[in-house]
């Protein structure tokens, strides 16, 4: 650990000499970059000056506790055990402050959900985890915009892929990717069986265009009627947009936006958020990496988690946790489920710093 504080000190005190010199005030990029390492070393930095300083003054009093003075050594004791506990504090928290950030934390998503195994019933529960994100999303205060949707014959969605932005999205929602079950009576179930359906999740990060490189030579655009909700020009004009990445095979498909122009500037951008993630999906299964701090695998298949509907029960198998308010969980009060998943992560980041 104090090899990367020692590392970590000594950039800072470098970039603080580099902000010095006067002829980085004419460098505006350069300016922003350095100014924003500074703050995101700062507080580690800080942390780590008043741990050796206190280290420091340990060693004074461990001195001082054997003078021949009784007095001197009752106080030197006592100090002695004052600073050793501010010490372990300290150290706490530079194991904290040392854990990786995620870069992607702070962006807002793109999430598409799917009807799967199950039929009617899939595509049923994959409009009831729309609606829950949707009431998430409202209770955090962020903004949704539904991009595409294919309507369910009995209802919900066959697919439907929106944006979610606001504050740290990205962070309570990354947990999200994966299979969701469903266990319940379907309506349309005259014998009162309990059924197993399941709908898929994904949810990506916003990604900005420095991230991925995406060239006009490689999309093929087209353009169709909307056939959903999107405004007075829907069934009138061809203001749909399909959006194909030829070397990937990825397509993109936005039809709720007003306009032509809106619906290729969203389809871009999806299409970016897409690309940025098959990308990272091809060099993670390249070098054998596993994202070892992600809880589960990563797999877009793996069955994350069930809503049992006669039990009111809600179960993450990734960390084997179970609640018993699927009622309040359904209606978008997902905090419990996101903070035990964020805890559990945290913990296992904790724990590769520390070995």
């Amino acid at each position: 650990m104090k090899d990367r504080l020692e590392s970590m000190k000594k950039r800072y005190y470098q970039i603080n000499e580099e902000l010095s010199d006067p002829s980085i005030t004419s460098n505006i990029d350069r300016l922003t970059q350095l100014s924003k390492e500074q703050r995101e070393l700062e507080k580690t930095v800080g942390r780590y000056e008043k741990y050796l300083e206190i280290e420091s003054s340990i060693e004074d009093l461990k001195e001082m506790s054997k003078d021949s003075d009784p007095d001197i050594r009752e106080m030197a004791n006592m100090e002695l055990e004052e600073n050793r506990e501010t010490l372990k504090k300290l150290e706490d928290e530079l194991h904290k402050l040392l854990i990786p950030k995620d870069p992607n934390d702070k962006k807002n998503v793109i999430v598409e959900i799917r009807g799967a195994a199950g039929g009617n019933e899939a595509n049923i529960f994959a409009g009831d985890l729309f609606r829950m994100y949707q009431k998430f999303a409202e209770k955090h205060g962020w903004s949704l915009s539904v991009i595409n949707a294919v309507d369910g014959d009995a209802g919900g969605f066959a697919q439907i892929e929106f944006t979610i932005k606001g504050n740290q999205v990205y962070s309570h929602l990354k947990y999200e990717s994966g299979a969701h079950r469903v266990q319940r009576v379907p309506e349309t179930e005259s014998q009162g069986r309990v059924h197993t359906s399941t709908a898929t999740v994904i949810v990506l990060p916003e990604a900005e265009d420095v991230e991925v490189e995406m060239h006009n030579n490689d999309l093929r655009i087209d353009t169709f009627r909307s056939s959903g909700a999107g405004g007075q020009s829907v069934n009138t004009t061809d203001s749909a947009v399909r959006v194909t990445h030829e070397p990937t095979g990825l397509v993109v498909t936005c039809q709720d936006g007003k306009s032509q122009h809106e619906n290729k500037a969203t389809a871009l951008k999806v299409m970016r958020a897409r690309l940025h993630d098959f990308y990272e999906q091809e060099r993670l299964e390249k070098e054998g990496q596993e994202r070892r701090s992600k809880l589960g695998t990563g797999e877009r298949s793996e069955k994350i988690r069930t809503y049992n509907f006669p039990q009111n029960r809600v179960t993450d198998h990734r960390i084997n946790f179970t609640i018993q308010q699927l009622d309040r969980v359904i209606e978008g009060k997902l905090d419990p489920i996101i903070e035990a998943l964020f805890n559990e992560e945290y913990e296992k980041k904790l724990n590769e710093t520390t070995q």
